[in-house]
């Protein structure tokens, strides 16, 4: 990855250069939005990231960059996305094979049983949380546990964008919280920060922001109105137990996948095993075609990339219990190839690194730093679309001005985590604010009010610095910068 601003030779770019693509993408998804409403995902934000690009590319060209190099950056770059596009892929059959398994719908079955209404969404949250503190990924939990809480939210009438915003509270908690994250591992290594001196230091933003999220999801779950009464209830478990296989061994291949996981397996291999689990399940204890061991291989096949459709006869069940398959993260992958050529064609022609250097210019206090390197991240993090850029590219360039200003490297890996992994769920173009509308049914927008942990967390942060309350400064000085 290249933080260099230009090809050597060429012109170096303006601020103003750097902000018309951003303002043409501004505008072009405010359109977008405008015209399309929750659709916008659907095509119309594909191809204003695309524009934008472009328009990018051309102000890169107008400063004398050749096409050719350009091109090869920017495509080369892209390569970061391969392995979500696989990962996506995976989960996508994962959740088809589940649902014909029967996992899912134990899942769901076991929620519906055991889940008070009235601390649903606070439940959701912390199950999430303990869940991703344990194996150190939100999208696996969300891939997970997070659909059957949807599925389970629908069995009870209540929101499912509401607990969206749970699942995604709870598992950022744990993905930011934990030793095993890769982000929670990035963001130290990019300051130059011990793991563990970091993880402690983020206690004190992340335990805050949890609490707070809890107490509102409980608030709201007291306060809502279950749309399934009782009776109900009990007729739509009775339809789950009449079209499968129910009983606890059917949550073994979420077993062996949190196993899998916590053993830090890499994603690929471990989702896809738990896809194949989910698959033989279907064969061994779930009814597939009508006995013939063709058609059930062929009713098979066609869920791992179209997806299960439920046949249960209960329009609400079958509505949940359908879903999955490679092709349904198609439009998602669409999302993410684009907004990562955008963020490469900002970054590749020096507009983004001219953006961060005028913001770095204006930030002459401690408490003025620590808040432009949040808000630097979020704004990597709309325009790259990618976290890892959102973690690294901040990172890099804030070093030395946090240590300019007394100021020990552990904030800066806080501050790193309380903004660019966080709200990397909440932008509809990023790879996680992708994965989570397409793994969870809900869009980003739909859910994003609710994400009350990652919308409280750089808040935190910001009055934290502001306040100089639990900022470490440097054991030794920094000499003046000459």
């Amino acid at each position: 990855m290249s933080y260099t601003q230009v090809v050597p030779g060429k012109k170096a770019p303006t601020l103003v250069d750097a902000l018309i693509p951003v303002a043409f993408l501004v505008i072009s998804l405010f359109l977008s939005v405008r015209l399309y409403g929750a659709d916008s995902s659907y095509g119309p934000n594909q191809i204003a990231l695309m524009l934008a690009a472009c328009v990018a590319l051309l102000v890169g060209l107008k400063n004398g960059q050749p096409w050719q190099a350009l091109e090869k950056e920017v495509f080369q770059g892209m390569a970061i996305i391969f392995g979500p596009t696989f990962i996506l892929l995976a989960v996508g059959i994962m959740i088809g094979a589940w649902m014909a398994g029967g996992v899912v719908p134990a899942m769901i079955y076991y929620g519906l049983k055991l889940m008070n209404p009235a601390v649903f969404y606070a439940a959701t949250c912390l199950i999430c949380a303990i869940v991703s503190l344990s194996i150190g990924s939100s999208w696996t939990t969300a891939a997970s546990v997070g659909v059957a809480m949807i599925g389970t939210a629908g069995g009870l009438g209540l929101s499912p964008a509401i607990t969206a915003g749970a699942i995604i509270s709870g598992a950022y908690f744990g993905d930011k919280m934990s030793p095993l994250s890769d982000t929670t591992n990035l963001a130290p290594a990019v300051a130059e920060v011990d793991l563990f001196s970091h993880i402690r230091h983020m206690t004190w933003t992340g335990i805050p922001a949890l609490v707070f999220a809890l107490i509102l999801f409980t608030i709201i779950g007291f306060t809502a109105e279950p749309a399934t009464d009782i009776d109900g209830l009990q007729v739509m478990l009775g339809v789950i137990e009449s079209n499968f296989t129910i009983g606890w061994y059917m949550l073994l291949p979420l077993v062996v996948l949190f196993l899998l996981a916590w053993k830090k397996v890499p994603a690929l291999p471990a989702i896809l095993i738990a896809a194949f689990l989910g698959i033989l399940y279907a064969l061994v204890f779930q009814d597939i075609g009508t006995g013939d061991e063709n058609e059930a291989l062929a009713v098979l096949w066609t869920m791992t990339f179209s997806g299960y459709t439920a046949g249960t006869g209960d329009a609400i069940l079958d509505d949940l219990l359908s879903g999955g398959g490679a092709a349904s993260m198609l439009n998602t992958i669409w999302l993410i190839m684009c907004a990562v050529f955008f963020g490469g064609a900002m970054e590749h022609t020096g507009l983004l690194v001219k953006i961060l250097q005028e913001i770095m210019k204006r930030a002459q206090s401690s408490a003025a730093i620590i808040t432009s390197t949040i808000l630097t991240c979020i704004g990597t993090n709309i325009i790259a679309g990618d976290q890892y850029m959102a973690i690294v590219l901040p990172g890099r360039m804030y070093k030395v001005a946090f240590r300019h200003h007394n100021l020990a490297p552990i904030n800066l890996s806080r501050a790193i985590e309380d903004s660019a992994t966080v709200t990397s769920a909440l932008i509809p173009w990023n790879t996680c604010g992708a994965f989570m509308a397409a793994t969870l049914g809900v869009p980003t927008f739909v859910y994003l009010p609710f994400c009350f942990f990652n919308l409280a967390m750089p808040v935190i942060s910001i009055v934290y610095g502001i306040t100089n309350f639990k900022i470490v400064p440097l054991e030794e000085p920094a000499p003046a910068m000459v």
